[in-house]
């Protein structure tokens, strides 16, 4: 079945000029019945009506419960039909709103929570455990999207009970407002100057975002794949970027590698968004099946969040062909580097060149000649800070007004970026990012551990994946049996992704006489010989 119905996509009637504002009202004014989203395994569909309509029906709501401009909405959701019908509803109420990952603990949830200052929370049924584990005095409007939670509104309900006339002058672009982890191993709210302008304003960041994929040649009846949970910055800001363009944009619930490609050729797919470990997986699957699948309506692919492996990179592109492009950007929008298939297999490993101006620099600040290795930074990028964080928004700039992300990379003589560690220690796993120090703290308190560090190792489907390396108070413990035992002690503590799969024994870490810890020659020991990971 395909899932597309006809009608205007932003380059419709003469091209993306004719448009006169990026939303999805535009959308469904001219092609009501075409569908905006699509969830993969349920079928669901929601057309640019409906998604018109119930984002008005909430944006209405949230300003009857006390929510003006500025004001913070938060969403703690399963992909789900709803998730994106709520953050429209925010986008066009002119509010902050912060998309909080599921998987994490009801303490780690609570953080966030408490630092953002989201007076509303729409969440789901599904999240009922770790809802019961929360503080919501704080919260005065709470919304439960599907299924129930005790306490909170009914979403259907509310839109029921709630108008549908336009908010006209009322209506003024919101911003996302996402959380990563900072320095002390807390996370770190990156927060934007709000819009605040008309809806579809085009100057506005969110309609800028949207008008940079039209570099990937946007056509009539564009379906985007998104098949990464939502709560990430990419699959959020991109779903809701080509909804402004009019495509049709198909949610996976989860990602399965079969499924995907089956997705593809069902809904004529033309767009996606992927992480190098989805190359992993589709790799893995049996030549045969891999090609029962018709993928020849695939225009672009772009992958971005970790780095890819050479190898991986090339039998993805000897299987799809040249479509597939790759960018390195950040949240906080620092900076951006752009990189076509073409361009990639001319200079395999870059991320690309630097949209905006790039510096490489040494220890002391200064710029580093091309292939010299150093902290990259960016001049110009949009505006952001570390909320409730002024030394880590310090600490990212440069004397000069540069920032960084904290990746380590060089610039080759023609300008191609290559990126070559973190600074941070960021630990990346499947296109997640992981800080070690949460779970380096938990193990730090546990009775038998002397000295940790959490470290991330080689894994070739994921990327890397973490690794504590303990010294223990009594050595002759070590064994599985310890092992699991911490592995357990972080799990009661934080979400499953941030802990150790494994855990390696030492007698010693390797500190200075002053206490600091050498983690880079640690993660040497793992890394050596695997430059490239291979399937």
């Amino acid at each position: 079945m395909d899932d597309r119905s006809g009608g205007d996509s932003a380059t419709g009637e003469g091209g993306a000029g004719t448009q006169p504002d990026m939303t999805p009202r535009w959308h469904a004014e001219r092609s009501p019945d075409r569908a905006a989203i699509v969830m993969a395994s349920s079928g669901e569909v929601v057309t640019y009506a409906q998604l018109e309509e119930r984002s008005i029906r909430l944006a209405r709501a949230l300003r009857q419960r006390g929510l003006e401009v500025g004001g913070h909405l938060a969403i703690l959701m399963e992909n789900n039909r709803e998730y994106l019908e709520i953050a429209w509803a925010a986008q066009r109420s002119g509010l902050y709103y912060t998309p909080i990952n599921r998987h994490l603990k009801a303490a780690e949830v609570q953080y966030i929570l408490d630092d953002c200052g989201a007076t509303a929370l729409v969440s789901s049924g599904a999240m009922a455990d770790v809802v019961a584990g929360l503080d919501l005095s704080g919260i005065t409007t709470r919304i439960c999207a599907a299924g129930e939670l005790p306490g909170f509104e009914d979403y259907r309900a509310i839109l029921r009970d709630s108008s549908a006339e336009p908010l006209g002058s009322a209506e003024c672009e919101g911003r996302d407002m996402l959380y990563s982890s900072g320095t002390t191993g807390a996370p770190k709210g990156i927060r934007k100057p709000l819009p605040a302008t008309a809806l579809g304003d085009p100057e506005s960041g969110p309609v800028l975002i949207a008008r940079g994929l039209l570099m990937s040649g946007i056509s009539d009846g564009a379906v985007y794949l998104s098949p990464a949970p939502l709560y990430h910055a990419a699959p959020l800001v991109f779903s809701m970027s080509w909804h402004r363009l009019g495509a049709t944009v198909v949610v996976m619930e989860r990602f399965d590698a079969l499924e995907c490609l089956e997705l593809i050729e069902r809904h004529r797919v033309t767009h996606a968004q992927m992480v190098p470990t989805m190359f992993i997986r589709m790799l893995r699957l049996p030549e045969d099946v891999r090609e029962r699948y018709d993928l020849s309506s695939l225009v672009d692919v772009t992958h971005a969040a970790a780095p890819c492996p050479v190898p991986v990179k090339r039998q993805m592109l000897d299987w799809w062909g040249p479509i597939i492009s790759e960018y390195y950007s950040g949240t906080e929008d620092i900076g951006s580097t752009h990189i076509s298939a073409e361009e990639w297999l001319s200079h395999p490993g870059s991320v690309g060149r630097p949209l905006q101006e790039c510096h490489i620099v040494d220890e002391d600040g200064a710029d580093l000649p091309p292939g010299g290795v150093g902290v990259v930074y960016f001049a110009g990028g949009r505006g952001s800070e570390y909320h409730h964080d002024p030394a880590k928004t310090a600490a990212a700039t440069h004397p000069k007004g540069w920032r960084t992300l904290g990746d380590m990379g060089y610039l080759d003589p023609e300008g191609y970026l290559y990126l070559t560690d973190r600074q941070s220690h960021m630990i990346i796993s499947g296109g997640v990012n992981i800080y070690p120090q949460e779970a380096e703290n938990v193990l730090a308190s546990h009775p038998s551990v002397a000295d940790v560090a959490v470290i991330g190792v080689p894994d070739a489907e994921m990327g890397e994946s973490v690794k504590a390396v303990v010294q223990l108070v009594d050595q002759s413990s070590a064994g599985p049996d310890a092992a699991a035992t911490l592995i357990a002690a972080c799990h009661a503590e934080l979400a499953a992704y941030k802990c150790p799969r494994t855990v390696d024994f030492v007698t010693e870490l390797p500190r200075d006489p002053n206490g600091k810890l050498y983690k880079r020659r640690l993660r040497e020991q793992y890394w050596e010989g695997h430059a490239n990971l291979v399937i």
